[in-house]
């Protein structure tokens, strides 16, 4: 995923660097710039930070690095929400289902993302829907995390 991301990145003409950064830092965006902490230990923490760096680029507005305002706070969370729908889309919660996935760590792994990551997409998924979802003939539930196949598609 890390690399898809990456080619991503390129196509929307952003240059992505990993570059060694305070630990607490674990990616910035600007004027086109990502950077990665190249202290992060896999590709899947990777990703999921290039993610987030690229919803600020589709979201976000002005320098948000102050998080004590409530709009810079906001342009964080719709970041966040667009990484966390980028790496979980619904559409890939149902594939994993028919591919026999059947839990959060076997999830991650197969969405090529980190499981805290995972649950943060999901806590997403229930704020803005819920404890369920229909979605393409089928039911996603968030809590516990299972996919309901229905064999009557007319909802």
């Amino acid at each position: 995923m890390y690399e898809t991301l990456l080619m991503e990145a390129t196509h929307l003409g952003i240059d992505t660097y990993e570059k060694q950064m305070p630990h607490r830092i674990k990616g910035l965006y600007a004027n086109d710039i990502i950077w990665i902490n190249k202290n992060m230990e896999t590709s899947y923490d990777k990703a999921c930070i290039l993610a987030e760096e690229l919803g600020h680029y589709h979201t976000s507005s002005g320098d948000i690095i102050n998080q004590n305002t409530i709009q810079n706070q906001k342009q964080e969370k719709v970041a966040r929400s667009w990484a966390y729908e980028r790496l979980v889309p619904l559409s890939k919660i149902i594939q994993a289902h028919k591919e026999a996935i059947r839990n959060r760590y076997e999830l991650a792994r197969y969405l090529e993302i980190t499981e805290e990551f995972l649950n943060n997409a999901i806590k997403h998924y229930k704020e803005k829907y819920g404890d369920t979802v229909k979605y393409e003939g089928h039911t996603i539930c968030f809590e516990p995390l299972g996919v309901i196949e229905w064999f009557d598609k007319t909802f």
